[in-house]
């Protein structure tokens, strides 16, 4: 039978399959007309949804009952950043060749850039503060900071969503996914119970 340390491995190494993915289409040359542009949106992509399966874990837990869903929690936050500097160095060096004053320029004249920014800045800032030693530190701030992640789900997701073209169904449903989880997070403790024990009998009637 896998234990849980296994299952923490195998999680783990499951998160790198789609950066795994990425590498064999950028080698087979699948990443579209406009390949520079086919791994920015792929990479902002790949953070985005880490991001908001680090959101959907306790939501989940509660409403499912499963237990040691937690303690992934952290891994799929980190993978969110880990994306997310990828793609952050591929808009850098890849796309503008590290010319600083064309990156300066870009940002200054795109909206949706600056939302970017915010949301990898935050990303950077919950990394960095990730490991035992900085939450002991940290105390009961550590708590509160870590409820950035919030926001900075907001801000990627209207980056993703203001600098889409064609068509939007994708962006939007992400939008609503995270609409929807931070719905549940506004509720009351008790009111998130009571849903997830009316969840809980629900899906036990159906089965």
């Amino acid at each position: 039978m896998m234990g849980s340390f296994d299952r923490f491995w195998l999680v783990l190494a499951a998160c790198f399959i789609p950066a795994i993915w990425l590498v064999a289409d950028i080698a087979g040359e699948r990443l579209g007309a406009n390949p520079i542009q086919g791994l920015h949106i792929r990479l902002g992509d790949l953070s985005l949804r880490f991001l908001l399966v680090t959101l959907a874990v306790t939501p989940l837990q509660m409403l499912t009952g499963v237990g040691g869903m937690a303690r992934y929690r952290q891994m799929f936050g980190l993978m969110a950043f880990f994306y997310a500097t990828l793609h952050v160095l591929g808009y850098l060096v890849v796309d503008h060749a590290g010319d600083w004053r064309l990156i300066a320029m870009d940002i200054w004249e795109s909206r949706y850039i600056w939302l970017g920014v915010a949301a990898y800045l935050i990303l950077l800032m919950l990394a960095v503060t990730s490991p035992k030693k900085a939450k002991i530190r940290l105390g009961k701030s550590w708590k509160k900071l870590h409820r950035l992640i919030y926001p900075c789900a907001l801000a990627a997701s209207f980056h993703y969503l203001w600098q889409f073209k064609g068509d939007m169904a994708e962006p939007l449903f992400y939008l609503a996914a995270l609409l929807l989880l931070l719905g549940f997070r506004l509720l009351p403790k008790a009111k998130r119970k009571s849903v997830a024990a009316a969840f809980s009998s629900a899906s036990s009637e159906k089965s």
